[in-house]
């Protein structure tokens, strides 16, 4: 391969044209004997071919004074700088930034990433819409209704930019998270209603596509990555009142169910080190937090092999009769380890985690749960499907006896459990005995809380490929509505059993129904509305721990204010 013509760069994004920086003169890929360009060669054997290949220049060959034999971390410094930016471009100058947050905790906690980041660049935060300089809308794209519903928002975000056009300060429109990985080029052409796009890898790169943004471009960095955690940025928690914050150990999902759009918009999993977890648990503690949700897609899967003594031989355990479609993963601290650790920095400090799959339960995580105090004892247990033929269709690994027999040893395990799970009807096949035996599950198990969807095929999943979406629309809806039915007959049921028993209670704030009531959940999730008076203590803060003694004008209150759990709407945080 002969080179002759010289090199131009342009930048992505547009800032214009580099100057030519080198002829680069005629040169062989290969360190064997040189021929004339005119004389012919016998056509080489495939080895010889790949060594001629392999012996050959490299892409560094072809760039001026950089030297091929400088380290793989100059090399990494070298492609990561962009030298045609300098450093001060990028900073906020105490520009607003307004976030709107849709769709899982996960998304919450990329928020205040995101915000740690731009924050030591000299943004400021707003909380009101009208002041934005920038608007980061954080996105999801579990299900088709979720991405309508930010499609709506943005054509009224542009509504209000085109007002504020002969303004000094245009704002600027932002799509970061799943959304944004999911549809990028129709986000980036569709009717120009965005101005930066940020992936959930991408966000140390936003103080850069905002500049980018500000002369005038577009500008996207959509790359997942194999190794990002964010584990050396510290997320400025917004908690309300401060009582509660949510903790990302892991990121991504491997188990490539049929259905899920995860793996595609998240990217394969890593876990954060388990140092980095517990430094920020540390200091939540120390803020006076009371409660720590540990987040991840696949939160039980996490396994830290940060470090070389952390990666033994020792086989990943999963829950009995379980299984995976990938090969079985060997060494690195696991989940139990990590919850261990978590648990013992400060014992008044409760412990939640979400979302896990059934698959990694092993006794020890059961039994760790069960044994420590401060662990809630409530598993969040995604079913899907309550038949053996859907969800071999979904590809989640187990059956319908699997998934039973691993409720009935967590019940074992850990008596006083509280369950809740995830449950699609009208998935790819779905027939009338299969919604029946979701039913059935639904009874048999008794679920506290549930999570029903009708299900929406997504791009790039597996279904999409293989599968047909073949269920009406109006027989999904009513196999919704009757699992919803059913699950409420259940809840009342399996609620109804707390009449008569005194609940600590984490105080949440004011309830929505009466200024003279207060509201918070128990350990097992449950939440509970009490009235303000009748406590012969001290008044009564957000964040106190206090016994309730449950009755039934109580659990009245709670099935009025709580059947959002059962019409699961899209997640909205403005702020």
């Amino acid at each position: 391969i002969r080179i002759f013509d010289c090199v131009t760069l342009f930048p992505a994004f547009g800032i214009g044209r580099l100057k030519i920086v080198a002829f680069v003169q005629p040169r062989y890929c290969s360190n064997v004997a040189r021929t004339t360009a005119n004389s012919r060669e016998t056509p080489a054997p495939a080895e010889k071919f790949k060594s001629r290949i392999s012996s050959g220049p490299t892409f560094q060959d072809f760039i001026k004074g950089v030297s091929v034999n400088k380290t793989s971390v100059e090399k990494s410094e070298y492609h990561d700088q962009h030298t045609y930016f300098s450093e001060a471009m990028d900073m906020g100058n105490f520009r607003k930034v307004y976030f709107e947050t849709y769709g899982c905790q996960m998304n919450v906690n990329d928020t205040e990433i995101a915000w740690s980041i731009l924050q030591k660049k000299g943004y400021q935060r707003t909380l009101e819409l009208s002041q934005a300089d920038v608007v980061l809308l954080v996105t999801c794209s579990i299900r088709e209704k979720a991405e309508q519903t930010i499609w709506n928002r943005l054509q009224q975000l542009t509504a209000m930019k085109k007002k504020r056009l002969k303004s000094q300060s245009p704002m600027k429109i932002g799509i970061l998270g799943c959304m944004a990985e999911r549809l990028k080029t129709e986000v980036l052409e569709r009717e120009k209603l965005v101005d930066i796009l940020a992936g959930p890898d991408a966000y140390r790169d936003l103080p850069r596509l905002l500049a980018v943004a500000d002369g005038g471009q577009q500008a996207s960095n959509v790359l997942l990555s194999l190794e990002e955690t964010y584990a050396d940025i510290m997320p400025v928690h917004h908690a309300p009142q401060g009582y509660s914050a949510y903790v990302s150990i892991m990121r991504g999902c491997d188990n490539m169910c049929t259905y899920c759009i995860v793996p595609f918009t998240r990217g394969r999993e890593r876990s954060r080190p388990v140092g980095s977890v517990l430094e920020e648990v540390r200091m939540l503690s120390d803020q006076g937090v009371k409660e720590v949700t540990l987040l991840g897609q696949n939160v039980n899967s996490y396994r830290d092999t940060s470090q070389q003594q952390f990666c033994g031989t020792e086989l990943t355990q999963l829950s009995r009769g379980f299984k995976t479609i990938y090969r079985t993963k060997l060494g690195g601290l696991r989940f139990s380890d990590l919850l261990d650790h978590v648990s013992r920095i400060d014992p008044d400090m409760r412990i939640r985690f979400t979302s896990p799959h059934p698959k990694d339960f092993p006794d020890e995580v059961l039994q760790l749960i069960a044994e420590r105090k401060n662990i809630c004892k409530q598993i969040h247990l995604p079913a899907q499907s309550g038949s053996s033929e859907i969800l071999k269709a979904m590809r989640r690994g187990y059956t319908r006896e699997t998934y039973l027999d691993l409720v009935k040893n967590i019940r074992t395990i850990i008596p006083e459990v509280s369950l809740s799970s995830d449950f699609i009807s009208g998935f790819c096949g779905e027939t009338e005995e299969d919604h029946q035996q979701t039913l059935s599950l639904i009874r048999e198990v008794g679920y506290n809380v549930g999570f029903l969807f009708a299900y929406s095929m997504r791009k790039k999943t597996q279904a999409f490929h293989r599968l047909q979406d073949d269920v009406p629309a109006e027989v999904k809806q009513r196999r919704l509505e009757e699992c919803i039915s059913v699950f409420r007959e259940e809840a009342a049921r399996v609620n109804g059993a707390l009449i008569g028993s005194t609940q600590l209670v984490l105080v949440e704030g004011q309830s929505k129904r009466s200024a003279d009531e207060l509201c918070g959940r128990t350990d097992g999730n449950t939440k509970v509305i009490f009235p303000k008076e009748g406590f012969n203590t001290a008044p009564i803060n957000v964040g106190d721990y206090v016994l309730v003694k449950v009755g039934f004008d109580s659990l009245i209150k709670f099935f009025l204010t709580t059947f959002f759990h059962y019409f699961p709407s899209q997640l909205l945080i403005m702020c």
